[in-house]
């Protein structure tokens, strides 16, 4: 009877200090935080995008650059095509790249369950190019550099000890840097339109570790599709061009619009960031 009473204590006693230690592996995610982050960009490669042609400046970018002869002006391809021996020059390709921001959250914790809000602005440093050849030969690049992103996403997680895994997502907003460079010196090159702005969405998932009851640390991917405004350039004439010149040949001889393809501007982000919650 005795040794059934001792082990009876012995088991509560243990019962009674194993409890605080198993509340303390199980954090309460409830309240706002603040946060900073930082990590590595690298952007979608897209082996399909290609540059468009509008001859007869009606708006729509359906037609082919030809020759005087009727040949594609554009046959060497692009760098989706591994142009290689045009003599027009090198690919530009897409640039990885960094990013660093600032976050702040709100979170409501249900049982294990964990949902919240979280807003971010990030300054980025991330590179989306697309280059085409022509017979001349020449070669005609179009870049985009995302300078800043701001987003306001969901969060959804599963508290499991000192840990919550979550998943994530909502809505981003962007600012790009149009570029384009050419080594065709017969024709002239004058942006008619630059919009700066991109809107899309985000997603991804984390996992966010409870360090002390204020302090956690993250790791996360986060997936973004942004939809870029239009970058047109007009190629016409420099006053000594040719009329059988591709970009202006009869019957419209006022110059040709070209844009890139894709207006989609895709990034993987994989960051490691610090909160303090409150």
């Amino acid at each position: 009877m005795l040794k059934t009473v001792s082990a009876a204590s012995v088991a509560l006693l243990l019962a009674g200090v194993a409890a605080p230690a198993l509340a303390q592996t199980a954090p309460d995610w409830s309240g706002p935080y603040i946060g900073v982050f930082g990590g590595f960009v690298q952007p979608n490669d897209d082996d399909n995008e290609t540059l468009r042609f509008d001859r007869d400046l009606d708006g729509t970018y359906d037609d082919s650059v030809v020759t005087a002869g009727g040949a594609n002006a554009f046959s060497p391809g692009f760098c989706a095509d591994q142009v290689s021996g045009t003599g027009a020059g090198p690919c530009d390709t897409d640039g990885s790249g960094v990013e660093g921001g600032v976050r702040l959250g709100y979170d409501m914790q249900f049982g294990r369950w964990v949902v919240g809000a979280v807003g971010e602005v990030a300054g980025t440093d991330v590179e989306d190019s697309v280059t085409g050849f022509s017979t001349t030969p020449a070669y005609y690049s179009f870049t985009r550099n995302l300078d800043h992103m701001a987003a306001l996403r969901a969060r959804v997680g599963f508290a499991a000890g000192p840990a919550l895994i979550y998943a994530t997502g909502g809505v981003a907003y962007g600012k790009v840097e149009n570029s384009f460079v050419t080594n065709n010196t017969a024709n002239s090159f004058t942006v008619t339109t630059d919009e700066d702005d991109a809107d899309g969405y985000q997603f991804g998932g984390g996992v966010e570790w409870r360090l002390a009851p204020s302090l956690t640390v993250t790791g996360e991917y986060i997936y973004s599709d942004l939809e870029t405004g239009e970058y047109n350039i007009r190629v016409a004439s420099n006053g000594t061009t040719p009329a059988t010149n591709p970009f202006i040949l009869a019957p419209n001889t006022t110059g040709t619009d070209m844009i890139r393809s894709t207006d989609s501007f895709k990034t993987h982000g994989f960051r490691l960031g610090m909160n303090v919650r409150f």
